[in-house]
């Protein structure tokens, strides 16, 4: 009798000590944060918000599956705790419980693949006529953002082009449907704003790949490489900068006249440089400083 209340008072302690480092955990977190399970926060497209959704209907999902066999462990440990030291009745097969667990694994994973494609199907729709179509063309180590359906007066399609001293700012209008179009003339590299709360890889060769999206919230959002392409990888980043159409629409006009990327954002009142990311010092240019 003893032992056993000694072990009682050690699970007791257990449990509570587990319990306040669950609470401190959470206290360190907003309400917002703690009931999003660990899903990154502040997506800016539908698409992320219906992301967002499927990832708490499938926790939601995992912990009633959870409670549910908690609850059967523990009521297993209280109805057929020892009672003596007869050997309990023994049975081999219990054929309707086997089918319950049989099944309803199935059933539980048939719902969730479904709703997965469902997403997946929509996060990766392409509609006829989107309202902007923008060529993300990177490059070891930065960015080339063309409008193909602008053109300057050159008659060559309009541009941002980044460098080791300027990094790229991408505009793009909110509540219009956006097509990026990616193609890489070197290596793999991934186009990825983490607002978005998706990538895609950018291949060379003969492969484009496509995806379209609607910006919801005007903002500046850094964008990275999420693909190891080589030496300054973790550097070749570059900005989103959603702005209003009307303020699109005016920058492209600007862009038309031969002005520059960041003298047009200039003159629709939007700061010229990106504020979310610095440019990258190569080692040749630090070398070059240092002599």
């Amino acid at each position: 009798m003893g032992a056993t209340g000694s072990q009682a008072r050690r699970r007791l302690v257990g449990a509570l000590a587990g319990g306040l480092l669950l609470l401190g955990t959470l206290s360190a977190c907003s309400i917002d944060e703690a009931f999003a399970f660990g899903w990154p926060q502040g997506g800016i497209t539908p698409q992320s918000e219906r992301m967002f959704n499927l990832w708490i209907g499938s926790v939601v999902a995992a912990l009633a599956v959870g409670v549910f066999v908690w609850g059967l462990i523990f009521w297993c440990v209280v109805r057929y705790r020892k009672r003596g030291e007869a050997l309990p009745p023994q049975t081999r097969y219990n054929m309707p419980i086997e089918l319950v667990y049989s099944v309803a694994p199935f059933l539980v994973i048939a719902v969730l693949f479904y709703y997965t494609a469902v997403v997946q199907n929509d996060v990766n729709k392409i509609v006829p006529d989107p309202d902007v179509v923008v060529e993300v063309q990177p490059s070891k180590w930065n960015w080339s953002f063309i409008y193909p359906e602008t053109k300057g007066a050159d008659q060559q399609a309009v541009r941002t082009v980044g460098s080791s001293e300027y990094i790229p700012v991408l505009v793009l209008p909110t509540n219009k449907v956006i097509q990026f179009n990616e193609h890489s003339p070197d290596v793999i590299h991934s186009f990825w704003v983490p607002e978005l709360l998706f990538k895609r890889d950018v291949f060379p060769g003969n492969v484009v790949n496509k995806f379209q999206t609607t910006l919801l919230t005007p903002g500046a959002y850094v964008g990275r490489c999420a693909e190891l392409c080589g030496t300054y990888h973790s550097m070749m980043n570059f900005e989103l900068r959603a702005v209003t159409p009307e303020k699109f629409e005016a920058f492209l006009a600007a862009k038309k006249q031969g002005l520059s990327t960041p003298d047009a954002l200039s003159s629709i009142g939007e700061t010229p440089y990106a504020t979310t990311t610095t440019p990258f010092t190569t080692k040749r240019t630090a070398e070059l400083a240092a002599d």
